[in-house]
């Protein structure tokens, strides 16, 4: 079993030390965003399970809203990790309310027409939302409309991450290098309170993370072997 890290009554930690210690947790009204790694979706998914654990044990006793922008959504992954943290994963998995979208039309109408209804209804306090920019490149939405639409739903979480007082964390895949990525990229990125990125080289795993109202990032390395790497992701 996970040993369990303590956090403050206003704060969500991955559990996970050597990313914790960086990183320093989520805080209530934080838009965060992880990026650059594949690793983003297996820590998303402890946080589905880290959320519902009791205050004492470093979690926010609250279910988790997961809306899928990737079909990423594994609720075997998320069973496997609740039984790390000797939660059962079958209750895990009933606080976990996923939401699909298969569409850049129908992620922004969950986030901006359905999604502060359901915090209310599951009285959740983290909202996940996966691979929140692989929709928007779809090449039947025009450019200029993607665009306008994805700014427009990133500001909407931002307003519902203060104003609801919840902690929303959304993932960026960097599955395809075009000029519409970067510029929904920057859009996201520029918006969020707090980002993680985590890149590899040789093996070895690097986070950086870079807080709002702070310019310079602070990277830290959290492992070193690709043998590590590996079973860490697998996890």
């Amino acid at each position: 079993m996970i040993p369990l890290l303590t956090t403050d009554k206003q704060a969500l930690s991955f559990g996970i030390p050597s990313i914790d210690r960086a990183f320093q947790s989520f805080k209530f009204g934080n838009f965060a965003v992880l990026y650059g790694h594949p690793i983003c979706k297996t820590l998303i998914f402890r946080l589905c399970v880290r959320c519902q654990l009791p205050k004492e044990k470093g979690g926010l006793d609250s279910t988790t809203i997961y809306v899928d922008g990737g079909n990423s959504f594994n609720p075997y992954e998320i069973s496997a990790i609740a039984r790390e943290f000797g939660s059962d994963p079958r209750s895990t998995l009933e606080r976990v309310f996923v939401s699909r979208a298969f569409t850049a039309y129908q992620l922004s109408a969950i986030i901006s027409e359905t999604l502060e209804d359901a915090i209310k209804h599951y009285r959740s306090k983290l909202i996940l939302i996966s691979k929140i920019t692989n929709l928007f490149l779809d090449r039947d939405v025009p450019t200029k409309e993607a665009l306008e639409i994805f700014h427009k739903m990133i500001i909407r979480l931002v307003d519902l991450a203060l104003r609801r007082n919840i902690i929303v964390v959304a993932t960026c895949s960097n599955s395809e290098c075009s000029k519409r990525q970067a510029v929904l990229e920057s859009i996201l990125l520029e918006r969020a309170d707090k980002t993680a990125r985590f890149t590899e080289d040789k093996g070895r795993l690097q986070l950086s993370v870079k807080n709002r109202g702070f310019p310079e990032s602070l990277t830290v390395d959290i492992l070193r072997n690709e043998a590590t790497l590996e079973k860490f992701v697998e996890a």
